[in-house]
This record gives structure tokens, C-alpha cells and sequence, in this order.
């Protein structure tokens, strides 16, 4: 049996990086699974992909900072397929505001408080219900290793310690419904805004490499492995955790 036969999964963000590793991972697993995001070129090519190796998928256009078009997407997996039992909430992005903190105007943060915060709880708000109706359900928010430890983009980083609290905060309320929330905090994975930085800057990669304590950058798969286990049932006993997928560097002061 494999660890998610028989469930159904919500990815957003699932258009490309660490969601779309995630979805094609949960549907190795052998998860029904429902693609969220706002690139419908993209996101219809792992839909096909998931249905070239066997899987089941589909894919709903989602900005998950619009209320309505949130309660759409979770209306979507059970109008397809019945259950919404594991709900990954991906989607996320920072935008820096120029100049130094003193200085930086509050659109950057706006922005990313909206998508990062405002756009998980949302998330949430609609995945917990339907999972309170059913009896069960795991979600599997993504923070980052900024939201564990110091880092220089401030806006970025309270966004993502704002993540492990709503996190925190659904496991606490929600355990005794059968409702499971975790979160993982990714470091440097090649994928999203890495992927172009290191493939035009190998001293860099070179340098976060050595720097990394297991010796490399990591692979969006990975992530994805964790969160299938987390929203799986061989994690039944695991709730309120965040846990770094970063190779040992959330808690190491190394750095290129």
C-alpha cells in the first residue's frame, strides 16, 4: 500500500518549484490530487504529467489572497472528488520594498503579508471546515527557514514566523476534530527564485554548498516528501511541528 492511496490532496502553488514537486510526489503516493494556482499553462502541464505516469489530477485557477475564488478551489476538490483529506498551502512569494528598513514604503510588506499570511489563513479558514465536516484531514503549510532564525529581508521572514503560527494555532484547537497541522521550513532548494540565481552564479551555489552542513543545496522533492509523510497517516501522531527540510542549516550561523 502506498502512504497516500486512497487520499485526496489540495497543492497551491502547484504551477512550478516546491508545489509542483509536492503534487507529482503525493501522486507517486498515490494521492488524488487538485492543483491550485494562478499559471494555467503550467499548472495544466503537471496535471498531464501526474496522468501520463497512472494518477489522478486537476487543476483549478486560483489567487488565494480572493476569498470567493478560495472557497471555489475547495468547493472544486469535492465536487471531484468527493473528500479533501490532505491540503498543502504553498503559495507564497516575498517582495522587497527598496531602501533600508527605515526607509522602505509598506507596499512590499502589504504584498507579502497579503499572499504569505492573509493567503494561508484563507486557506485554511475554508480546508478546516471541510475537514471539520468530515471528521479528519492533515494540513501542511510552507514556512521557510527565515521563519526559525534571523534573516535580512524582515518582511519576508515575520511573514513566514507568521506562518508556523497560524500553524501552531489549528493543532491546538483543531487536534481533538482529527484535524492535523504542521508545517516544513525549506531552506536552500533549488527551485523558485534559487534555480535561475545559481544556474547564472555557480560561485554561489559552490559557496552555499560548502556552507550547508550536509554538503549540498537541496531538491524541491525533497520537501515534497516530507509534507506526503506529514499529511499521511504514518505521521497520525504528529501535529503542531514545523520541521526544516534544509539540509542542517536552519541552526547553523554558515553562510557564503
Amino acid at each position: 500500500m502506498t502512504m497516500l492511496e486512497g487520499k485526496v490532496a489540495l497543492v497551491t502553488g502547484a504551477s512550478s518549484g516546491i508545489g509542483k514537486s509536492t503534487a507529482l510526489v503525493m501522486a507517486a503516493h498515490g494521492a488524488k490530487v487538485v492543483i491550485a494556482a494562478r499559471r494555467e499553462e503550467e499548472s495544466d502541464e503537471v496535471v498531464e504529467r501526474i496522468k501520463s505516469l497512472g494518477g489522478s489530477a486537476t487543476f483549478i485557477k486560483t489567487d488565494v489572497t480572493d476569498e470567493a475564488q478560495v472557497e471555489a478551489m475547495v468547493g472544486h476538490v469535492i465536487q471531484t472528488y468527493g473528500q479533501l483529506d490532505c491540503a498543502v498551502n504553498n503559495s507564497g512569494a516575498g517582495f522587497r520594498s527598496s531602501g533600508d528598513w527605515p526607509d522602505a514604503s509598506t507596499d512590499g510588506f502589504d504584498r507579502t503579508f497579503d499572499l504569505n499570511v492573509r493567503g494561508v489563513w484563507l486557506c485554511m479558514k475554508y480546508e478546516i471546515k471541510q475537514m471539520l465536516s468530515q471528521g479528519s484531514g492533515a494540513i501542511v503549510n510552507t514556512s521557510s527557514i527565515v521563519g526559525l532564525r534571523a534573516a535580512g529581508n524582515e518582511t519576508y521572514a515575520s511573514s513566514k514566523y507568521a506562518v508556523i503560527g497560524l500553524t501552531t494555532s489549528a493543532a491546538a484547537k483543531y487536534g481533538k476534530s482529527g484535524v492535523r497541522a504542521n508545517a516544513v521550513a525549506p531552506g536552500i532548494i533549488d527551485a523558485g527564485v534559487w534555480k535561475p540565481t545559481f544556474e547564472a552564479d555557480r560561485e554561489k551555489l559552490a559557496g552555499w554548498n560548502e556552507a550547508i552542513p550536509i554538503g549540498r543545496i537541496g531538491r524541491p522533492e525533497e520537501v515534497g516528501e516530507v509534507i506526503a509523510w506529514l499529511c499521511s497517516d504514518w505521521s497520525s501522531y504528529v501535529t503542531g511541528v514545523t520541521i526544516p527540510v534544509d539540509g542542517g542549516n536552519a541552526f547553523t550561523i554558515n553562510a557564503p
